[in-house]
């Protein structure tokens, strides 16, 4: 008799062959932050998943932050971290510092992913005219060096591509001085997603998802419309840092992204569950004429 672990494991490849089918070369953007870049056991996680998704014959691009680890090295070099509603005040100094950490990261990432077999190509914003921007105000304060994309030209991505390469972007732009500017990850992912009309773009988080009651765990919602997303921002239920997010997904789909992710990126392969099983963990944000595909009969 078989043994009954190894069914189970040609059943999940079976439930995967549909969305393999579905999503064989279309381009899936993974925004890449959170716990999910400090702990090395979720960093190795995340990029074996992605690697995976390229090897079944996506073409995945990694858009990663690096806020953590930029405070980590502002504190190491003896300045104070400074934030205005939540954004990071970059004076030319954090700036230089921000844009040697997001370096480094970068290069990381490239060197994990090539030690697992796949051609890896980091690139920041500023590479064949990617990220252009303009200056970005907080409420109308100055908070320094930090960008708001007012272009994309996707063509280095395109061409990174076309030749197999899987591109690794760091957010940092240039304005039309070529002044150097750091960029939310966030912003950035949706952008670069919007731009080459990914059919997907994740959002690896600190949280499980959107969830109707954010006090109880058990209202994890899988699947929103773009209205109902919008319903939850305007009648109160979902609050401080996921408004941007949710409104960074509404406007990814209305600029033709097919199916948004909010994942959390603390769970071991958190994105493999999300693209490949039928229920997936996360929360999908979908345009009102989409079909769900997460159906209550295969709970």
């Amino acid at each position: 008799m078989v043994n009954q672990k190894y069914l189970e494991k040609a059943e999940v490849l079976i439930e995967a062959l549909p969305y393999i089918q579905r999503f064989n070369r279309k381009i899936v953007v993974v925004k890449y932050g959170g716990s999910a870049m400090v702990d090395q056991e979720l960093k190795e996680n995340v990029i074996k998943d992605v690697v995976l998704l390229k090897l079944v014959g996506f073409k995945p691009i990694i858009v990663h932050g690096g806020g953590k680890e930029i405070s980590r090295w502002v504190g190491k070099v003896g300045m104070e971290p400074r934030f205005i509603n939540g954004l990071r005040v970059t004076d030319a100094e954090t700036m230089e510092v921000a844009e040697m950490v997001l370096g480094k990261v970068n290069k990381e990432l490239v060197t994990f992913v090539q030690s697992l077999g796949v051609k890896a190509v980091g690139i920041s914003g500023k590479d064949g005219g990617l990220l252009k921007v303009d200056k970005k105000y907080s409420n109308g304060e100055d908070i320094g060096f930090v960008g708001d994309i007012k272009e994309v030209n996707p063509k280095i991505l395109y061409d990174l591509l076309e030749k197999d390469f899987l591109p690794i972007v760091c957010p940092v732009g240039l304005d039309d001085e070529f002044q150097t500017y750091n960029i939310n990850a966030d912003d950035a992912a949706c952008k670069i997603a919007e731009a080459v009309n990914a059919e997907k773009l994740a959002f690896l988080t600190d949280i499980e998802g959107v969830y109707k009651d954010p006090k109880d765990p058990a209202t994890l919602i899988s699947e929103l419309r773009v209205g109902e997303a919008r319903a939850l921002i305007t009648e109160g239920y979902v609050g401080g840092g996921m408004i941007p997010k949710l409104n960074n997904c509404i406007e990814a789909i209305e600029q033709g992204v097919n199916r948004v992710h909010i994942l959390d990126g603390r769970i071991p392969h958190s994105l493999l569950l999300e693209i490949f099983t039928n229920k997936g963990i996360g929360t999908a944000i979908l345009r009102e004429d989409e079909e769900r595909y997460y159906h209550e009969d295969n709970e």
